[in-house]
């Protein structure tokens, strides 16, 4: 599976080419201390005065080159795969060589970072529900009034906790058509290509 490339993330890899590759394998340095951290102004200010170029220039070549290594980890795409992907930037055979290691160097860290970095969401574990209605009362005689219960068992963290929720068969029967649409839109060839670039 090849990286499919924006022109502004090219863009933003075309500088790489004008530095030495000292300063690329530094700036591979920096892109994973910015997945770890965050962005660092300072750093790039530094960089910057000793390449005689704007900070927004090494901004722009750091988060590149971050977004090309995070891509890559993400989808973890092959060697090969991924040396077709740099080829189409056009840079030379050492700098693409110099690349690939990055990647390969830093592949599991970066998928580790990213999985640190997902959010922890509730998992389902089990459901029970009851359908109550009411008949009558002593106003309304001939009254129908239904309602459905629902008791949600989730874990999170080891920990199992419950949720109750109760609503009527009208709001129930338009909840499952949103969730059926839902499911219908997942399989469309635009979702499936989203959720394996997530992964």
């Amino acid at each position: 599976m090849l990286l499919d490339l924006s022109e502004e993330h090219k863009e933003h890899l075309a500088f790489l080419p004008q530095v030495d590759s000292a300063v690329v394998a530094e700036f591979g340095r920096i892109a994973v201390e910015f997945l770890r951290r965050g962005s660092n102004p300072k750093i790039y200010e530094g960089a910057a005065r000793k390449l005689s170029v704007s900070s927004d220039t090494v901004q722009h070549g750091v988060e590149g080159l971050t977004y090309l290594l995070t891509e890559s980890s993400k989808l973890m795409i092959s060697e090969l795969d991924f040396q077709d992907s740099v080829f189409v930037l056009g840079f030379s055979e050492e700098l693409n060589k110099l690349l690939l290691q990055l990647y390969l160097d830093n592949r599991k860290e970066i998928r580790t970072i990213l999985n640190e970095l997902a959010p922890d969401l509730p998992s389902y574990h089990s459901l029970e529900w009851r359908l109550d209605v009411q008949l009558a009362s002593r106003s309304l005689r001939q009254q129908i009034k239904p309602s459905v219960t629902f008791k949600l068992h989730l874990n999170h963290n080891g920990d199992q906790n419950t949720k109750v929720l109760q609503t009527d068969p009208a709001t129930l029967l338009h909840l499952v058509q949103q969730l059926e649409q839902a499911l219908e839109e997942m399989k469309t060839n635009h979702c499936r290509r989203v959720v394996r670039n997530i992964k």
